[in-house]
């Protein structure tokens, strides 16, 4: 079975923000926290898959992320900075995960 690489990126986005999510829910935080978690690994392994950046897979999978993170960070940053902690880490384990896999098996 061979998957297009652009696919392949959606689909492991969509794995990646479930993951995201899960504890998300737990917390009970609001469903608007949890649609743009959701969306932003949908939309990061998009473009992880379909960026053009000469640099290995880890490396685009930590720096698509945290770009498309940004704008939120600012605004989350702002009223409750404690809580960019584990957002930070999260974006960095699954970021660096999605793009080592995109990488590996969208070939």
């Amino acid at each position: 079975m061979s998957m297009k690489k652009t696919q392949l990126g959606i689909l492991l986005g969509i794995i990646a923000g479930v993951i995201d999510v899960i504890p998300m829910v737990l917390q009970k935080l609001t469903w608007d926290a949890n649609l743009s978690a959701f969306s932003l690994w949908i939309i990061s392994g998009f473009l992880i898959a379909t960026s053009d950046l000469k640099i290995k897979g880890v490396a685009k999978g930590i720096i698509i992320p945290f770009l498309v993170l940004l704008p939120s960070a600012i605004i989350i940053g702002w009223q409750e900075p404690f809580s960019l902690i584990p957002i930070t880490i999260m974006t960095l384990i699954l970021g660096s995960a999605l793009g080592f896999l995109i990488d590996k098996y969208g070939k």
